[in-house]
């Protein structure tokens, strides 16, 4: 949300991709339990300020891995195990982009792994 209490759409992201983040969010953060009902298209849509086939596209995605399915009639739920695959996947998109990048130039600058280790372990220390 932004000052005037308008929700913030990243201009570089697709937003139904935003949408299916947030969601992923809430569940992580336990704002959205396993088999609790997540908020509809429509209501996407309506808060912020979107189409609801946008909204409907990032729902989809999340329903596509199996992390929210359909009670018809009814709407969506969380799945059961959705947050420990959303952990899970988050875990390995972090190594891929974070740890394994970090790990190469470490290398690069003659870095040892046990120097490396010191300086994660004692970075928080610093501040």
């Amino acid at each position: 949300m932004n000052q005037r209490g308008e929700p913030v759409i990243d201009e570089g992201k697709p937003i139904f991709q935003q949408i299916a983040e947030q969601i992923e969010n809430d569940i992580i953060s336990g704002t959205l339990p396993e088999e609790s009902q997540v908020p509809s298209t429509n209501e996407f849509a309506s808060f912020h300020r979107i189409n609801p086939a946008t909204a409907g596209k990032g729902v989809g995605l999340l329903v596509d891995d199996g992390i929210l399915y359909k009670k018809r009639g009814i709407g969506m739920f969380v799945a059961a195990g959705a947050r420990e695959r959303l952990l899970a996947k988050r875990r390995e998109s972090f190594r891929a982009d974070f740890v394994v990048p970090l790990i190469a130039e470490a290398k690069s600058l003659g870095i040892t792994p046990a120097q490396l280790q010191h300086l994660i372990t004692h970075e928080g220390e610093a501040s």
